[in-house]
């Protein structure tokens, strides 16, 4: 069985294997490694849009994407995830990948939080395209990811069956709080 991480890279490449020229949100740069993955797909011809609030992940982020030859289809924006209306300017979104908790490594006390989360999946899911997913990453293992994890499962369990498929996945019988996943997929 795979672990959430490895599902959600998985789920990710068959997205773009699916969306080659689609416009993707990462939105948790963190260290660029989803970002990095999408430029990295042999399929990739899209565009793709990462977020983070923290200068420090811009700039480990920059100096990891900026060697890379399709450096230019990714736009890297110190900004919060929840103001992407601001910068996506295509009408249409094919995927987004978020790893909500905070930057490894970094400050523990700069974490996602559950509002802007839901602004941003709200603002993708208006613009996703049928087949199209969000897929969340979640680290639950501290205070404040517990409430977001919470509150997500909550709001995502009433988005309608007509519309979207919510997928819970998670190993139950590990310690430490493991990463789980929650895709959502337009209908």
């Amino acid at each position: 069985m795979l672990r959430a991480l490895h599902y959600s890279h998985q789920l990710l490449n068959e997205l773009i294997t699916t969306f080659p020229n689609g416009v993707f949100i990462d939105g948790t740069l963190g260290k660029g490694n989803d970002t990095l993955r999408i430029l990295n797909h042999p399929d990739f011809k899209g565009e793709v849009y990462a977020f983070d609030i923290q200068q420090a992940a811009i700039d480990q982020s920059v100096a990891k994407i900026n060697p890379h030859p399709s450096a230019n289809h990714a736009h890297l924006i110190l900004d919060s995830h929840a103001n992407l209306a601001k910068y996506v300017t295509e009408d249409v979104i094919h995927g987004a990948i978020f790893n909500l908790g905070y930057l490894p490594g970094g400050d523990h006390s700069i974490t996602t939080q559950f509002d802007s989360t839901l602004q941003a999946i709200h603002a993708i899911a208006e613009r996703l395209v049928p087949h199209g997913q969000l897929i969340l990453v979640i680290y639950s293992g501290h205070p404040q990811g517990k409430i977001e994890k919470e509150k997500l499962m909550e709001a995502l369990s009433l988005w309608p069956q007509e519309d979207y498929q919510v997928l819970q996945y998670g190993f139950i019988n590990q310690r430490n709080h493991p990463p789980m996943l929650l895709v959502v997929e337009k209908l």
